[in-house]
C-alpha cells in the first residue's frame, strides 16, 4: 500500500485488538490482489439504544491504480450475528474481496461491461 491505512472508530475507543484484526484482513487482501494504493476503514459501534442489540457497521474504501475504487458501505442486515465484531468484519472484507475480484476480471476482459 502506498500510504498507511486509515482506521477510524466511531462511538467506541480505538481497540488495539480490533485494529490488529483489521490490519490482518487488509494484508490478506494485499497478498491476494496487491496494488491497493490507499485504504480507509470505519468501524461504528452498536448504539445500544434499542431493545434488540444494534449491529457493528464497518465501511471499507479502497483506492486502486487507474483511479478505480472499491467501496463497501451498505448498512448491515438486521441479523444478530452483526452484533459480533468478528462477524461484521469478516462480512465487510468478504464483500470487498468480491468487488476486488470483479475488478480483476474486468481488467482481464473476462467480464463484459455494459453501458
Amino acid at each position: 500500500m502506498e500510504s498507511a491505512p486509515h482506521i477510524e472508530f466511531q462511538g467506541m475507543e480505538a481497540s488495539p485488538e480490533f485494529r490488529d484484526k483489521i490490519t490482518l484482513q487488509l494484508s490478506r487482501l494485499e497478498e491476494r490482489f496487491g496494488r491497493i494504493t490507499a485504504c480507509r476503514v470505519t468501524v461504528k459501534a452498536p448504539s445500544g439504544h434499542r431493545h434488540v442489540g444494534d449491529p457493528y457497521e464497518i465501511k471499507i474504501f479502497l483506492s486502486l491504480p487507474g483511479e478505480r475504487e472499491v467501496a463497501v458501505d451498505r448498512t448491515p442486515h438486521q441479523d444478530e450475528r452483526f452484533q459480533e465484531f468478528e462477524f461484521a468484519l469478516h462480512d465487510a472484507f468478504s464483500r470487498a474481496e468480491r468487488q476486488l475480484q470483479d475488478q480483476v476480471e474486468r481488467l482481464r476482459g473476462a467480464v463484459k461491461q455494459h453501458g
